[in-house]
């Protein structure tokens, strides 16, 4: 369980966030993959313009030395038919992390004392989100197509999991957000895909170096005057290898062990401290 405090004039929020696990153990989508295909079905003609993609790694291998990755996403636009005139298409790029569900605490000075006022669970946000366009976002989304496809950060995060009892539960919404955009945890890149004759694109993105296990979404979007007219998804499995995963599963699986070795470990590297100091006090 995580917290996170930043200072919000005289109050502070307190954000603690676990995985939002499915009934049958794996990760709840961040939210419906309504109208977002992964391919375009066989009975369905493609339409005039259609987008193909791919990654730059299949997977992200968390080591003991793990500093973050850059990863490149490239696309390319098949056509049907010739350019359509008029203004260039435009191209949205998301990539996702696992769901997390957030409990928002607002604390307040009591009595010269920080203590909880209020709260708000959030029913699950990223626990990454990149976003790169071709240009402004509100310039080459319109909101219904926002709306209906949650590219956007804000509507990434999905609001108010349990009963609300504050005045003004966006403001918890709004202060994750720009926590998590401090921290680079959400990134906005308007301007970053980098499109070739109307037909070739790519982005890069940096995924920090604390991530969280699971399956990251990729999600590339092609939009005419405001509009989704295609849109293709990915996905890009993080996982920790080696001896991380290894300790990872034994503080998991076996905690009691886990526990002994720690112990162990602390006493060993201390009584060697130790000795090392004697010795050096003898010469």
């Amino acid at each position: 369980m995580k917290t996170l405090a930043p200072a919000i004039g005289l109050a502070t929020l307190m954000l603690m966030t676990v995985p939002v696990l499915g009934q049958n153990g794996g990760p709840v989508p961040i939210y419906p993959d309504r109208g977002v295909p992964a391919t375009t079905p066989e009975d369905r003609p493609l339409p005039p313009e259609s987008v193909v993609a791919g990654l730059s790694k299949d997977a992200v291998a968390i080591t003991a030395n793990f500093d973050g990755s850059d990863i490149l996403i490239y696309a390319a636009i098949r056509r049907e038919t010739p350019i359509p005139p008029g203004p260039p298409i435009d191209a949205i790029i998301t990539l996702e992390g696992p769901a997390e569900r957030v409990t928002v605490r607002k604390r307040a000075r009591r009595l010269g004392i920080w203590v909880n006022t209020e709260q708000v669970q959030i029913g699950a946000a990223p626990s990454f989100y990149a976003v790169a366009t071709t240009g402004p976002l509100d310039k080459i989304l319109a909101p219904g197509d926002d709306i209906r496809n949650r590219i956007s950060i804000p509507l990434a995060v999905r609001s108010f999991g349990g009963p609300l009892n504050v005045d003004k539960p966006q403001e918890f919404s709004e202060a994750l957000v720009r926590l998590r955009e401090k921290s680079g945890a959400y990134i906005l890149n308007e301007g970053g895909i980098k499109m070739a004759e109307q037909t070739l694109f790519r982005a890069d993105v940096r995924l920090p170096a604390n991530l969280v296990e699971g399956i990251y979404r990729t999600r590339i979007f092609l939009l005419r005057h405001g509009l989704v007219v295609d849109a293709f998804q990915a996905g890009l499995p993080v996982e920790k290898v080696g001896l991380e995963r290894w300790l990872y599963k034994l503080g998991r699986e076996q905690p009691f062990l886990y526990g002994l070795m720690s112990l162990f470990i602390a006493v060993a590297a201390g009584w060697s401290a130790s000795a090392a100091f004697r010795l050096i006090q003898r010469k």
